[in-house]
């Protein structure tokens, strides 16, 4: 398989022809490039190159000309865990998992997935256990639990995990079906407004305004990608929710970052005014969540008509599991990845294995950028407000689906990248937290190569306000 075979389903799925925005050469070999069965690399580099072509066909429709865009398969399987590489003064920033954050062994010889690394969700999981926050004592009490019971009971109570299932298993699950019924991300029209020229400026999207409020891998890497290529993002936290913060600074360069707690009005009607001056606004809330607020897309389209709302979900905006949370791990576990990667490149420890990047995050966040560019373009030409819709689960559909690396090829597949490779993907940036060693953009791009104008920044480092232009 080479790369323009799943790029060719990218453009298809906005409707698009292989040819916009120039031609794309691709570089670095094949798949496998780390010990996985899954087309890591050729999944990272389609959907980067697919990023890659919509910025150039902004660029073209801002001065007429084309250019050329080039993408090294090995750099962009990197890519899909940049934050593994970040390095600050010297140090490792690299966080291991939540301790109690893993595959359990429950009764009849089933495993039971439990996601914990947000303080909620541990909380939801050990009390549905009870047990305190030891692993020993929650291995125990997940070994008397039946797997689909449990992953009922701590869905219900907040938390996130699921039953780890066989592929056969989630074929065969209604929320498979519904996934399956789905495009890989669908962009659609839902309001009326007249067309807009892009503004003034020398990169593609100089002068579009774009909220971010994603958090944790997905959301924020597409917001990272679109900053990348000249967007000015703002992203929008609040001081209670829960973070990673190695993973802000991995998915915060080019962003500024201020806070506002949507269930103060003050702070919504804030946040409604940046709307109002706003290009795109990304979220990642449960399907519905916003709407509440008076935050749907639909309302932000009355708001701002022109607008275009990004949404990502863990499972979709239809079938039993809609409303349902989760993330990459949870995707995984659930639907067959994690009992494939363990056939095949069996872990130190027995049962499910997580293949060793985060593939189905960054994939859609850079699919989440590739739809917002999309929908920018046809504004400029046919008007109206625009929704981008994608969901974790439709992504590692596209990603089991590409198909798998010969078994015979795993065994001499290296686990790490040369350093000479890392050190030539790698750049410093100088940041409020101290000098940041990071990877670069992965795009190359002969007119307007990618970069991002800010580094990362502590959360609410920022007013929320949008810069004077």
């Amino acid at each position: 398989m080479t790369p323009n075979d799943p790029l060719h389903t990218i453009l298809s799925s906005a409707a698009l022809q292989s040819g916009i925005g120039g031609g794309v050469t691709f570089s670095g070999g094949a798949d496998p490039v780390l010990p996985t069965p899954f087309r890591i690399g050729t999944a990272g580099v389609a959907t980067l190159a697919a990023t890659g072509l919509a910025a150039a066909e902004l660029w073209r429709t801002r001065t007429g000309r084309q250019q050329a865009i080039s993408i090294d398969l090995r750099q962009a399987a990197a890519s899909l865990r940049s934050g593994h590489y970040l390095r600050i003064a010297d140090g490792d920033l690299r966080a291991s998992r939540d301790a109690i954050m893993g595959a359990y062994s429950a009764r009849n010889g089933r495993w039971s997935y439990i996601h914990t690394n947000f303080p909620n969700h541990r909380n939801a999981a050990l009390s549905v256990l009870g047990v305190a926050e030891d692993r020993d004592a929650v291995a125990r009490a997940v070994a008397q639990r039946d797997a689909a019971e449990l992953e009922e009971a701590i869905i219900a109570a907040g938390g996130a995990g699921g039953m780890v299932r066989t592929a056969a298993e989630w074929a065969a699950h209604p929320q498979a079906a519904a996934v399956a019924a789905l495009p890989l991300l669908e962009i659609l029209r839902i309001g009326d407004s007249p067309p807009e020229e892009l503004p003034p400026g020398n990169r593609p999207l100089s002068g579009i305004r774009v909220l971010d409020l994603t958090r944790v891998l997905a959301g924020p890497t597409g917001a990272r990608t679109l900053a990348e290529h000249g967007a000015e993002v703002l992203k929008i936290t609040a001081p209670h929710l829960p973070n990673l913060g190695y993973q802000e600074l991995d998915t915060g360069h080019g962003k500024l970052s201020a806070h506002l707690d949507l269930r103060d009005d003050r702070d919504l009607a804030t946040l409604r005014g940046l709307v109002r001056e706003a290009d795109v606004f990304s979220q990642g809330y449960r399907p519905g969540a916003l709407g509440a607020r008076g935050l749907s897309p639909e309302a932000l389209a009355a708001i701002r008509p022109g607008l275009v709302h990004v949404s990502l979900s863990a499972f979709g905006h239809t079938g039993p599991w809609a409303a349902r949370r989760g993330f990459d791990t949870v995707v995984q576990s659930v639907s067959g990845m994690t009992l494939r990667q363990a056939e095949l490149v069996p872990g130190k420890t027995p049962g499910p294995q997580f293949y060793p990047v985060s593939a189905i995050d960054y994939c859609t966040g850079y699919l989440m950028a590739f739809g917002a560019m999309v929908a920018l373009n046809r504004r400029v030409t046919e008007g109206g407000s625009w929704l981008v819709r994608i969901s974790l689960a439709q992504v590692g559909k596209w990603i089991v689906d590409l198909g798998e690396v010969p078994a015979a090829d795993l065994p001499v597949v290296a686990a790490e990248f040369t350093p000479d490779e890392l050190d030539r993907w790698s750049m410093v940036s100088e940041t409020p937290a101290g000098r940041l060693r990071h990877l670069k953009p992965i795009v190359q791009m002969s007119e307007t190569p990618p970069f991002w104008a800010r580094p990362s920044v502590p959360l609410g480092f920022h007013r929320p306000v949008w810069p004077a232009v």
